[in-house]
């Protein structure tokens, strides 16, 4: 018998730990703080760890696809956030549509690109 897998959890880096703590909860995940320095992050069963530290070779290249649901139901959502008023450095990337499904991007406070997107 081979044992299953449950989930996949990233770990992840922070230019500034408390901007990066708002920042998630902020896009609706739900923080569980586990040391001082490392906090899980959780938004429907799906989650990751987001650390106190930051290498800027290490975040500059750490991207992030995040499946949803509906790519265009989660782009306005991220609108009504006001999230580029509020974090500095945070940008959006509006909905594209590719070949193999549909999917736009954040660009977290400390530059972690996330696709969040959708399979046809």
């Amino acid at each position: 018998m081979r044992s299953q897998f449950q989930s996949i959890r990233p770990f992840i880096g922070s230019q500034n730990f408390e901007i990066s703590r708002s920042f998630y909860k902020d896009l609706g995940f739900e923080e569980i703080i586990l040391e001082p320095k490392l906090s899980l992050f959780i938004r429907e069963e799906t989650g990751f760890y987001l650390q106190d530290y930051y290498a800027k070779d290490w975040v500059d290249n750490t991207m992030i696809f995040m499946e949803v649901s509906n790519t265009d139901v989660f782009w306005n959502e991220l609108l009504t956030l006001g999230l580029t008023d509020k974090y500095e450095n945070v940008r959006l990337t509006p909905v594209r549509t590719m070949n193999w499904g549909k999917e736009c991007f954040v660009h977290d406070p400390s530059g972690i690109l996330w696709h969040f997107g959708e399979f046809f």
